[in-house]
This record gives C-alpha cells, sequence and structure tokens, in this order.
C-alpha cells in the first residue's frame, strides 16, 4: 500500500464552495427523485390519542439490504422534526403519479393533513396511505445532524407493494413528472 498525498482529495477540510445557493440548489434540480409522504404519530398523552404527522419528502434512498436500511432527511426548522426525531417508527409512503394532491397536501397543508385522507394503520399503529405504491415500516435506528437537515436511517421492519399502482410520482427541475420506458 501507497503512502497517501496530503494534498490528496478527501484528506483535510473541503474548500469554499464556488457557487452560491442559488446555483447549488439548480444544480440539484436536475437529479428526478421520487416522491414519499413519511408519516408517524405526535407525542401525546397515550398513544391512541396522539395526532399523526405527515411531510412530504424526496430525499429518499436505500442503504442496505442486510439489514434492510432506508434513509431520508427534514430541515432542522420543521415543525414536526421533535416528532420524527424522538418516534421510535415512521412509514415511508412512495407516492404514485395520481397522488400528486397527497404529495401538496402534506407539503403546505396547515391544520390536519389527514383529514379525509384513506389510510389503513400499520402494525406499529402509523398511517400507511393507500394506493401508495409502496411503504416501509421503519424503526427509527438512527439520526445523524448533518448541516441544515438530519438525516434518518430507518431499519425497514415490513413494507408492501400497491399492485396495479401506476407509474411513480418523480420531482425534478422544479416540476413534477413522471416516468416512461424508454424501449428495448
Amino acid at each position: 500500500m501507497g503512502m497517501l498525498d496530503a494534498n490528496h482529495p478527501g484528506h483535510g477540510q473541503a474548500a469554499a464552495p464556488d457557487f452560491d445557493a442559488l446555483h447549488f440548489r439548480r444544480t440539484l434540480s436536475q437529479f428526478a427523485t421520487g416522491v414519499t409522504v413519511i408519516t408517524t404519530r405526535a407525542v401525546g398523552p397515550t398513544a391512541e390519542d396522539a395526532p399523526f404527522v405527515g411531510i412530504t419528502a424526496s430525499s429518499f434512498n436505500s442503504v442496505s439490504l442486510d439489514p434492510p436500511l432506508v434513509l431520508w432527511s427534514m430541515a432542522t426548522r420543521a415543525n414536526s422534526l421533535p416528532m420524527f426525531r424522538d418516534g421510535s417508527h415512521y412509514i415511508v409512503n412512495v407516492l404514485a403519479a395520481t397522488q400528486l394532491d397527497l404529495c401538496q397536501r402534506f407539503a403546505t397543508l396547515k391544520g390536519d393533513r389527514f383529514a379525509g385522507v384513506d389510510y389503513h394503520l400499520s402494525a406499529t399503529g402509523l398511517p400507511v396511505l393507500a394506493n401508495a405504491l409502496a411503504w416501509f415500516e421503519c424503526h427509527n435506528r438512527s439520526r445523524y445532524d448533518e448541516g441544515d437537515h438530519v438525516i434518518f436511517v430507518g431499519e425497514v421492519e415490513r413494507c408492501g407493494i400497491h399492485d396495479n399502482g401506476g407509474p411513480p410520482l418523480v420531482f425534478q427541475d422544479g416540476q413534477f413528472t413522471t416516468t416512461c420506458p424508454l424501449g428495448k
């Protein structure tokens, strides 16, 4: 094994960025992401009395197959951060292209975001949204504070797929879209 050069990338600290936040955001927007709604339950006097909490997130990704791990992130300024940080479980609901209304509801609506929303309860009593393409019931394994976000790593205890769910809801370049096959 050879010696590493002190100037080799990955050593020391990162150089200051040569771009502003707007350029960084625009560049990031070129990467298409799926859209999810993460659900949990707020801490209450009893589990049954605590209200449900849900947020739209496009930062979802797989981490590991063994053990089954996924990750997502949330802004540190988000009002619901304590509920997700302190809770033992959450559900990641992967939205279908037909669920843009749910995406917008959980991203912007104030008040009870679950009013009139069709869902069933998971094994841990959390809402799994009806007709989501897929869902992952996760134990809140670890959290990492990084920059202006908290990264959540969940250990998947249960998951499922909605048959005939159609194409996924995708966010890219500041707009919602979906996928289409490129052919063979």
